[in-house]
């Protein structure tokens, strides 16, 4: 079965997005740039809400050929990822991607049943607090960048319960960027 990861870049006092609406706060290295493509490289689908699906038109809309080599080669990997977007406001979505059709629980379930390689990955902070609600997500990811914002769009969104998290990786990147990976832990174990 298809695990489904939520992964974002966030501030040290956990924001995604600054109190602006921005998150030029984020300036990315080459290396994040490049561990940042290979996680694309292991999803084969990502669900977006509208606003990260926006953002991340500027993906689709720019002219490659001015990009340097990483950002190309990250565009090469995310436009022809199939994409599924959730939006009440949207009629019609662009590139490889399509709007929801279902509830995300149903979408989601639709997805983990189909063969196909690579995970199921979600992008932005509402969907994401909607999936952790139902308990579908499998694997946090964050990448912390040592910055402290002040306000904005947390990475969770505030969830009232408690989840277990057993720590997967962590890797810090000469710019002080910190990788953090979690699995959930869906069963509580019994020290013996």
């Amino acid at each position: 079965m298809r695990s489904v990861t939520y992964s974002m870049s966030a501030s040290l006092d956990g924001y995604i997005v600054g109190p602006d609406g921005g998150f030029n706060w984020t300036p990315t290295p080459e290396a994040v740039r490049r561990f940042a493509t290979d996680e694309v490289r292991g999803v084969g689908v990502h669900l977006l809400g509208r606003r990260l699906y926006e953002t991340m038109l500027c993906w689709e809309d720019a002219d490659v050929r001015t990009f340097d080599a990483s950002m190309r080669e990250f565009a090469e990997v995310w436009n022809p990822l199939p994409k599924v977007v959730f939006s009440t406001t949207l009629s019609e979505v662009r590139g490889n991607a399509r709007l929801a059709s279902g509830s995300l629980a149903e979408e989601i379930e639709r997805l983990r049943a189909e063969p196909g390689e690579g995970g199921i990955a979600i992008g932005g902070a509402t969907l994401a607090a909607e999936a952790a609600a139902l308990d579908l997500i499998d694997e946090y990811r964050v990448r912390v960048y040592p910055v402290l914002v002040g306000g904005g769009i947390p990475f969770l969104l505030q969830a009232e319960r408690q989840v277990d998290l057993e720590l997967v990786e962590t890797r810090t990147f000469d710019s002080a960027i910190v990788y953090l990976r979690y699995r959930v832990v869906r069963e509580r174990r019994v020290p013996s």
